[in-house]
């Protein structure tokens, strides 16, 4: 992995592609928002506005699926900041599937993926949903083939690898893609990464302030600019799951119900929440931290029942509005 440089013409060429308002250059880097870190790349798949399109292309296209029913984008909604208001997702041939769609916001910084993190790259990470008979429902050979005849895609693979449309191609194009949906323009941005106090009204900075409170301990799991710290945890949604998390990996017992910490950030635009969509509001899932936590042996350490005031519940639903990005909705939004 290294972090790659771009000269100043091709800077300027991905900006349709990066939040470029209010955000930082530095050194020739690509343009990032300020207050995030720099990006890092695989060696194999630096990024290339040809490689870009070709990605965003497949990103909405319904190849990819058996039936050609759903593409990406199908759960993956540009204007619900790349998730779905669905509980469950629904596949190829109408199937349901067995957990939420999580948002592709910043997913350029998550150091594994999917919700037992079982997948370790962007790269590798398509491969589940095309196999999963839930989900695509299809072979990634059959795509490339589906590819192959049509002259436009297979003359965008050339420009982009230098090689017809095969597997390396498309998770590849695919994943350079998703590393441009890049969101950090939220009011918290402004106020916090750039100083515009304006930003924050009284009971957001109330909101805040609990939440980066000991009191609180939100940001103990859901800390830093991604407002996630990618670890595994139990939160005591129930007592007894349906569904077995990452034991299913490891299986190790204490990773039985155990899920990846979400990010926090757009959650105006990503409901239903939890691993399985059980929640509806943002006010329900403060509640469940306030007084709903079930007692479950693999529950987070760092939980309790935090008994939050009318008031309190308030503000801190008000603050977590506030990392809501609408200028990284509409941007997304305009294809």
């Amino acid at each position: 992995m290294i972090k790659y440089v771009l000269g100043i013409g091709l800077v300027f060429m991905f900006a349709n592609f990066l939040i470029g308002d209010d955000s930082k250059e530095d050194k020739g880097l690509i343009i990032i928002p300020t207050g995030f870190s720099e990006i890092d790349f695989p060696d194999d798949n630096l990024p290339s506005v040809e490689r870009i399109e070709l990605g965003k292309r497949l990103f909405f296209d319904t190849l990819m699926s058996k039936d050609f029913s759903i593409s990406c984008a199908s759960c993956h909604k540009p204007h619900l900041a790349f998730s779905d208001n669905l509980r469950l997702s629904i596949g190829s041939d109408l199937a349901e599937g067995k957990r939420n769609a999580p948002s592709l916001a910043n997913v350029a910084y998550s150091p594994y993926l999917n919700r037992d993190g079982g997948v370790p790259t962007l790269e590798m990470q398509v491969l589940v949903p095309i196999q999963e008979h839930l989900e695509f429902d299809m072979n990634i050979l059959e795509i490339a083939e589906r590819m192959n005849e049509d002259p436009s895609y297979i003359d965008m693979s050339i420009l982009a690898y230098k090689r017809v449309p095969d597997p390396y191609v498309i998770t590849r194009a695919l994943a350079n893609f998703e590393r441009t949906l890049i969101s950090g323009h939220s009011r918290f941005d402004q106020y916090y990464y750039q100083g515009d106090k304006k930003q924050l009204t009284k009971e957001e900075r109330k909101g805040m302030n609990l939440f980066f409170s000991d009191k609180a301990q939100c940001s103990s799991c859901h800390g830093g600019f991604t407002f996630t710290n990618y670890a595994f945890e139990n939160n005591g949604l129930y007592e007894q799951y349906a569904d077995s998390g990452r034991i299913r990996l490891t299986a190790e017992e204490s990773d039985r119900a155990v899920f990846k910490v979400p990010t926090l950030r757009n959650l105006e635009f990503t409901s239903p929440y939890m691993h399985d969509g059980s929640m509806e509001t943002i006010e329900e899932v403060v509640e469940h931290y306030s007084s709903g936590i079930a007692t479950h042996k693999n529950r987070s350490k760092k939980l309790k029942p935090f008994h939050f005031s009318k008031k309190e519940k308030e503000h801190l639903v008000a603050f977590l509005k506030s990392l809501s990005d609408e200028k990284f909705i509409e941007k997304q939004s305009v294809r």
